[in-house]
């Protein structure tokens, strides 16, 4: 049986992976409207990561005769601004979700949790990529500027299909 301190800190982090999840997709339908369907398809990818980072997390929560309890998620906005404002977003919301994930790994360090504590590692090295790609894609950005953003747009397009 998974200590309830540990478990409320998995419930906490499944609802920010969820969230995660939304906030991506929502900037994909903003790029969709801006007539952006290489960072749209970039984001619905990452969109779906997210998906399955909260699943990884939720059932192993039941692995370890938890409760998931579901908790509300945050709507989105709608309108991000430029793919250069949207991006750094990206890397920041990536930040946040690092920070989180180190500090879900404390919670269990503190329970002496070590199979939550191995468990995390591949969420630990999965944010280190993470943050990776966005900054990659931000770096683009700001390297080629608008004059190169339907280039790059046709690029991102292509993740997924390498």
């Amino acid at each position: 049986m998974i200590n309830k301190t540990v478990q409320d800190a998995i419930n906490t982090q499944i609802q920010k992976e969820t969230y995660s999840a939304y906030l991506y997709l929502a900037m994909a339908a903003d790029c969709e409207a801006k007539n952006l369907k290489g960072f749209a398809s970039w984001l619905r990818i990452q969109y779906q990561e997210e998906v399955s980072h909260a699943m990884k997390l939720y059932d192993y929560l039941l692995e370890r005769g938890g409760t998931v309890a579901l908790q509300a998620i945050q709507a989105p906005p709608a309108d991000f601004g430029t793919p250069l404002k949207m991006f750094e977003q990206v890397l920041e919301h990536e930040q946040y979700v690092t920070a989180s994930i180190n500090g879900l790994y404390e919670v269990a360090l503190a329970n002496k949790d070590y199979a939550t504590q191995i468990f995390l590692q591949w969420f630990i090295s999965e944010q280190v990529e993470e943050e990776a790609s966005a900054s990659e894609v931000l770096e683009k950005i700001r390297m080629t500027g608008d004059r190169a953003l339907l280039y790059l747009d046709k690029e991102l397009g292509k993740r997924g299909r390498d």
